[in-house]
């Protein structure tokens, strides 16, 4: 039986290495004719493989001058949620920005773009796709950050420790390893008000692994070590500034060997009740675009890798980040 996982991770390298006269063929061969693919703001929806083609895939091709993909995760496998096979991974495009993207300006310099991404396979093909491409961090990586700090520590996302995210082995294991996922999910909606922390999170039988755990967020939060981190730098100001969020509103999870992923498209409902990253509370209603990708170890979660789609938030609460990047050249 053929591994459909392979057949879209070299499907995907292929769409950033080939020649341009050779890329009509090659997505009209890997794309449904009705393919969707919903994308960060501001590309939003794109519908059909020329939308797909002219709106995405030669824009960042022409922008980072020939990019590779480097995967650091590539999984695959039936979702409990939704329908149908999926893949799902984390990878950098690499390239020389020299051409104008989504409206930020080049900086004639390697750059790594991160981006989380979700394909459900049809026979084969792609018939839909989301992707969280994280230009906050690009326009970080280019000096014109437009947040006023930053939480966490911004770094390259790093692949997993044990080296073993792409097309992983032992794939029985991803049941369980989903399992452990869903249980911590289903347990973080309550938290205390106080100390921000959620039953069975941590300690000795808590879902995350208290010695270990890496949480690796994206462009506006950065990464940080352990639960103590993760508290300070992402889960306090976060539920401060929406304590009323709702999560979960999953299209996709997937378990695969060690890893699971999961996400919404939107995951969460909430309401702008306080400060958040110098934007003052404006009581307007609010849904985040969220992806989670999870490495898990002896039924503990070790390692989890965050893309939110922060252009789409902030654009609902009234603030045009790339314009206020624009106005930092």
């Amino acid at each position: 039986m053929s591994d459909f996982r392979a057949a879209a991770h070299g499907f995907l390298n292929r769409m950033m290495s080939a020649r341009d006269t050779d890329l009509p063929a090659l997505l009209a061969a890997h794309l449904t004719p009705d393919t969707v693919w919903d994308v960060a703001y501001p590309i939003n929806r794109l519908e059909g493989v020329e939308a797909v083609l002219e709106g995405l895939i030669l824009p960042l091709r022409a922008a980072l001058s020939q990019p590779r993909r480097r995967d650091e995760i590539f999984i695959g496998g039936r979702t409990r949620r939704g329908a149908g096979d999926w893949v799902a991974a984390v990878t950098h495009y690499v390239g020389n920005f020299t051409e104008p993207l989504v409206g930020i300006a080049p900086n004639d310099r390697l750059v790594f773009l991160r981006s989380g991404e979700f394909y459900r396979i049809e026979d084969g093909r792609i018939a839909e796709a989301k992707l969280i491409v994280d230009f906050i961090d690009l326009l970080r990586q280019v000096g014109r950050f437009p947040l006023p700090r930053m939480s966490g520590t911004e770094m390259l996302f790093p692949g997993p420790a044990t080296h073993d995210g792409v097309l992983p082995g032992h794939r029985e294991r991803g049941a369980a390893t989903l399992d452990t996922v869903e249980g911590m999910l289903a347990d973080l909606t309550k938290y205390d008000p106080v100390t921000f922390l959620s039953e069975g999170q941590t300690g000795q039988e808590g879902y995350w692994h208290e010695e270990e755990m890496l949480w690796y967020g994206p462009g506006g939060i950065g990464s940080n070590y352990r639960w103590s981190g993760f508290v300070k730098d992402h889960r306090e100001p976060f539920l401060v500034a929406f304590p009323d969020r709702v999560g979960g509103n999953h299209y996709c999870r997937i378990g695969d060997g060690d890893y699971a992923a999961v996400s919404g498209w939107p995951s969460m409902t909430m309401t702008h009740k306080g400060d958040y990253l110098g934007v003052k509370a404006t009581g307007k209603a609010l849904t985040l675009r969220v992806m989670d990708f999870y490495r898990c170890a002896e039924a503990r979660i070790m390692e989890n890798w965050v893309l939110l789609d922060y252009l789409d938030l902030f654009n609902q609460m009234g603030v045009d980040l790339l314009a206020r990047a624009r106005d930092l050249e």
